[in-house]
C-alpha cells in the first residue's frame, strides 16, 4: 500500500522540478534576458523547450491505472533514494533561484578573456553610408578595405561598451556571437578620448558621435574615432551582433 503513495509523492516532486524549469525557459523568452545570452534566431527553441517541459510535468501528475500504474509505483519505490531528493529538491532551488535573479553578464570581463575575432569578409555585400554604419560594420568595412586613411574625416555614430586593453587607452568593443554568449567574440575600434577627462569605465555603454583619424598604433597604422560627442547610454535591449 505504500509504494503507490512513494511514487505519486515522487512522480509530483519531478513534476514540480519539470515545470520550474519549464517556467525558466519561458520566463527568460518573455521578460528579454535571452537577449544577453542568445542570438534572436534561438529563442524560438528556447520557448518550444519550455513548453515541452510544462508538458512532461503535466503527464507526469496524470492519474495512472492498471498493471502499468502497479508496476511504474514498484519501480519507482525501489529507485527513490535520499540523494535523489536531495537532487530534485537542488534542481528546483536553482531554477527558482534564475527565475528571481536574472543573468547580468559583464561583457568587458568576457571580452577580455575571449580571442578577438580575425575572421575576414572577402567582399561586402552593401556598405551603407558613414554616419549610418555600426560599430560593426566600420569593423568589417574595415576588414574588407585595410587602408584607414580612405577614411579619413568620415562621420562617425556608434554605440558599444568600453573594453580596457592592455596596450593602449580603452576600445569601444561589441560582442559577435555565432549561437550563445559561450562562443562571442570581442570587435573593438580605437577611441581617443579626451585628454582632460578621466577615461571610461569598463562595460559602461556609450554613444559616440564623431569623426574618423588615422594614427599610429601598435601594429602600424590604424583608424581611430575622434569623439565630437559622447554620451552614456544604457545596455541596448539586444546587445549580441550576430
Amino acid at each position: 500500500m505504500d509504494q503507490p503513495v512513494v511514487a505519486v509523492k515522487t512522480r509530483h516532486l519531478q513534476a514540480a522540478g519539470l515545470a520550474l524549469w519549464g517556467l525558466v525557459l519561458l520566463r527568460s523568452s518573455a521578460d528579454g534576458r535571452l537577449d544577453l545570452l542568445l542570438r534572436g534566431v534561438f529563442h524560438p527553441l528556447v520557448s518550444i523547450a519550455g513548453l515541452l517541459l510544462l508538458v512532461w510535468a503535466v503527464v507526469l501528475v496524470l492519474p495512472l491505472r492498471g498493471r502499468w500504474s502497479q508496476g511504474a509505483a514498484a519501480a519507482v519505490a525501489e529507485t527513490v533514494t535520499p540523494r535523489h531528493w536531495r537532487t530534485l529538491a537542488a534542481t528546483a532551488l536553482i531554477a527558482l533561484l534564475l527565475i528571481a535573479l536574472p543573468p547580468n553578464p559583464s561583457f568587458a570581463d568576457l571580452a577580455q578573456r575571449r580571442p578577438g575575432d580575425d575572421s575576414s569578409d572577402a567582399e561586402l555585400a552593401f556598405v551603407l553610408p558613414p554616419a549610418q554604419r555600426s560599430l560593426t560594420d566600420w569593423v568589417r568595412l574595415l576588414r574588407s578595405q585595410s587602408d584607414p586613411r580612405l577614411y579619413v574625416g568620415d562621420p562617425v555614430r556608434i554605440s558599444g561598451f568600453v573594453l580596457p586593453r592592455s596596450d593602449g587607452p580603452p576600445l569601444l568593443a561589441r560582442l559577435l556571437v555565432r549561437c550563445c554568449l559561450a562562443d562571442a567574440t570581442p570587435i573593438g575600434l580605437p577611441v581617443r578620448w579626451p585628454g582632460d577627462q578621466p577615461l571610461p569605465k569598463a562595460d559602461q555603454w556609450l554613444q559616440i558621435n564623431g569623426e574618423m583619424a588615422v594614427q599610429q598604433g601598435p601594429q602600424g597604422e590604424e583608424l581611430v574615432v575622434i569623439p565630437q560627442r559622447i554620451r552614456p547610454i544604457p545596455r541596448p535591449p539586444r546587445p549580441l551582433e550576430p
